[in-house]
C-alpha cells in the first residue's frame, strides 16, 4: 500500500546562515524537501546575515530571503548597516523586513534605540510592499503600542514570530490585521497555555516556523533544530483545532504563500 504524501508545508522562520548548518547545510535543505517542506525563508538578524540570507536565496530555488537587524543587534549595527539593509530589501528574492521588534528579556540594546529601529522596519516594509517580521521578547504592550500606531497610517501586512505571548495579546494581533507563527514551544508538553492561545487563532491567520536551528519541537527538544520538523509543530496545531493534519497544512501554507507572496516563487 502507497504512503500517501505528506502535504507541503513552509518553514516561514529559520536562520540557515547559522554556524550549526555550516556543515551539513546541503543535507538539512534536502531532508526538509524530502518531508514535503516547499520553501523556506531564511531570516537576517544584522547587515552580515541579512547579506548572508541573499546569498542562499540565490543558490537554493526553495530558499526566499528576508532582510533586517534584530533588536538585540541594534546596539552593535555599524555606520552604514542600515543603509546596506534598506539596498537589499529591493532583492527580488527577499520577500519581507525583519526581524525587528523590541526585547526586554535580553535588553541588549536600550529602549529608545530598539524603538527607533523597529520603526525604521516599519517603514521600510510600506516602502518597499513587503510585510514585516516581528521579534517580541517580554514586550507585547510596547509591540501592540507601536504597531496601533503604525495601523493609523494604513493596514499592516505583518506576523507576529515564535508568538508566546497571552491569549489578550493574541487578539489584539488579529485585531490589527497581524498574522502569529507558532515555533516549536508549542509542542512541548508543559506548555498547554500556549496551546490553548493558539485555539483562539483562526486558521486563515496562522503560520508555522521552526527558527532553526533553535527551539526544535517536541521530541526533538534540546537538539539542533531543522525546517524538516516543522512539520511537528503544524501537527500540533491541528490536534489544538481538532482539525485533521492535512487541513492544518493546508491552512498554514496558504496563509505563508498569501502573507509573503510566494505563489510565483515556490511554482517558478
Amino acid at each position: 500500500m502507497a504512503i500517501p504524501h505528506p502535504e507541503p508545508l513552509i518553514d516561514t522562520h529559520c536562520h540557515l546562515d547559522a554556524e550549526a548548518f555550516h556543515q551539513d547545510l546541503q543535507e538539512v535543505i534536502e531532508r526538509a524537501v524530502v518531508s514535503g517542506i516547499e520553501h523556506l525563508l531564511t531570516i537576517g538578524i544584522s547587515r552580515e546575515t541579512s547579506e548572508a540570507a541573499v546569498v542562499l536565496a540565490n543558490r537554493y530555488p526553495v530558499v526566499s530571503a528576508v532582510v533586517g537587524i534584530q533588536p538585540n543587534y541594534a546596539q552593535v549595527a555599524l555606520a552604514g548597516d542600515w543603509d546596506q539593509i534598506v539596498e537589499l530589501a529591493r532583492h527580488p528574492r527577499v520577500v519581507a523586513i525583519g526581524e525587528t521588534g523590541l526585547d526586554k528579556y535580553w535588553d541588549y540594546a536600550s529602549p529608545e534605540l530598539q524603538s527607533d529601529y523597529f520603526a525604521r522596519h516599519l517603514e521600510l516594509s510600506r516602502r518597499c510592499h513587503k510585510p514585516f517580521i516581528v521579534h517580541c521578547r517580554e514586550a507585547e504592550a510596547e509591540v501592540i503600542d507601536m504597531l496601533r500606531q503604525e495601523a493609523r497610517r494604513g493596514a499592516l501586512s505583518g506576523v507576529m514570530h515564535s508568538f508566546c505571548g497571552n491569549a489578550d495579546d493574541a487578539a489584539a494581533c488579529l485585531e490589527l490585521g497581524m498574522y502569529i507563527s507558532f515555533a516549536g514551544m508549542v509542542t512541548f508538553r508543559k506548555n498547554q497555555q500556549l496551546r490553548d492561545v493558539a485555539r483562539t487563532v483562526p486558521l486563515d491567520r496562522i503560520l508555522v516556523e521552526t527558527d532553526a536551528p533553535y527551539l526544535a519541537p517536541h521530541p526533538h527538544r534540546g537538539k539542533r533544530n531543522e525546517p524538516a520538523w516543522v512539520r511537528l509543530t503544524s501537527e500540533c496545531l491541528a490536534d489544538v483545532h481538532g482539525v485533521t493534519a492535512a487541513e492544518m497544512a493546508r491552512a498554514v501554507s496558504a496563509n505563508a504563500k498569501r502573507l509573503f507572496r510566494l505563489d510565483r516563487v515556490v511554482h517558478s
